[in-house]
């Protein structure tokens, strides 16, 4: 599975090379920022795909009221400094809509460059609540739930399915990973079952997290939970098996990629990590696994079908507004269910996707399968 992605990411690579120049007046401009080299790719070249495969089913009816679509791929590596330069290019290539960008705080950060120029954006990925919730962003919109109730998720499962009492609560700083410890950590200690012995952030991208292994063992703790994603997850892991501190170790969306097993190896065994729901029931969830198998020869990778979801609702909303006007856009959003691989959904009055939601899922024979 893991040389599968590998091939899907090399090809998403390759496709980040369409599209670029000058848009022409006939086209639907669909930006597509987000992590597409570095160390949190994988879980922006996944959407890349997903934009293409939407972009090729519309265009080959048609395209969208008589326009074909334009994939313009733009990469900021999850860094907000590169979100706004892509955002900015996006701008410059008269975007009609994006679909991105992928971590939280590189959304946050580019999200004005949007407003200013009236222009919708949709994440597969982004679950800070502020994004939505604090009223700043109409124009964002996005077909994953939020860390408040990622937070609570895997609060819940770690106390009630792991019989947890003592909890270390971690996270790497950033608006996602301490945004979602934070909302676990409100919620262990609300829980009247448990409590947080430790409330610890880390640096991404250091070498080595010796330090806060032995501030988890010497608080006692007799599980973790980690906000963040799964470069410092898989480390933070490994330095703990190593050390032989053997207590579950809980984390979200953000570790839920195969990368992370990959890097974690044996360790990954027995890791527990929320995403998004599970939905391979829905008929249009086995439609986009097969295109993306027979167009790619690969596994499709995190946030996919959230993503696909995301090109599906921005196509739809565009057709049923029957224009490329930012207010009806937004209208049509609000107002026109359309089905997806996610389900079939709508948005609400702050641009969180109805329905949607979380389960919980454990590394078991080196892959992520849903936890009982």
């Amino acid at each position: 599975m893991i040389k599968k992605l590998t091939s899907a990411v090399a090809v998403a690579a390759g496709i980040g090379l369409i599209g670029i120049g000058v848009a022409q007046a006939d086209e639907i401009v669909f930006g597509v920022p987000g992590a597409h080299t570095g160390d949190l790719a994988s879980y922006g070249l996944p959407t890349i795909n997903a934009a293409k495969l939407v972009a090729d089913k519309y265009n080959a009816k048609g395209g969208v009221l008589g326009r074909m679509i334009k994939v313009v791929p733009q990469d900021d590596q999850c860094k907000p400094e590169l979100a706004v330069n892509a955002a900015m290019k996006l701008v410059s290539e008269e975007a009609t809509v994006a679909m991105g960008h992928i971590c939280s705080g590189a959304t946050k950060a580019a999200l004005p460059v949007y407003g200013d120029s009236k222009i919708v954006v949709m994440s597969p990925s982004a679950t800070n609540p502020p994004l939505t919730t604090s009223g700043d962003y109409p124009n964002f919109f996005r077909t994953i739930a939020r860390d408040d109730a990622q937070g609570q998720l895997a609060a819940s499962f770690t106390i009630e399915k792991l019989g947890a009492k003592k909890i270390a609560v971690i996270h790497d700083k950033g608006d996602y990973g301490k945004g979602f410890a934070e909302f676990a950590k409100a919620a262990v200690d609300g829980s009247g079952a448990a409590t947080s012995v430790l409330f610890e952030g880390v640096t991404p991208g250091a070498v080595d997290y010796s330090a806060v292994v032995q501030k988890v063992k010497h608080s006692g703790a007799d599980a973790v939970i980690f906000g963040g994603y799964h470069p410092e997850a898989s480390k933070i892991v490994m330095a703990m098996r190593k050390k032989n501190l053997k207590i579950p170790f809980v984390s979200d969306d953000g570790v839920k990629d195969p990368t992370f097993i990959k890097v974690a190896g044996v360790f990954a065994e027995g890791v527990f990590a929320t995403g998004p729901q599970d939905s391979s029931g829905n008929p249009l969830y086995a439609v986009a696994l097969a295109e993306h198998k027979k167009a790619f020869n690969a596994e499709p990778g995190a946030f996919f079908f959230n993503a696909y979801s995301a090109a599906l609702a921005l196509m739809n909303a565009i057709e049923k507004a029957g224009s490329t006007d930012y207010d009806k856009i937004v209208k049509a959003l609000k107002t026109e269910y359309v089905e997806t691989p996610v389900g079939k959904i709508k948005f609400d009055s702050i641009g969180d996707a109805e329905g949607v939601g979380f389960d919980v899922y454990m590394v078991a024979n080196g892959v992520f399968v849903q936890a009982e």
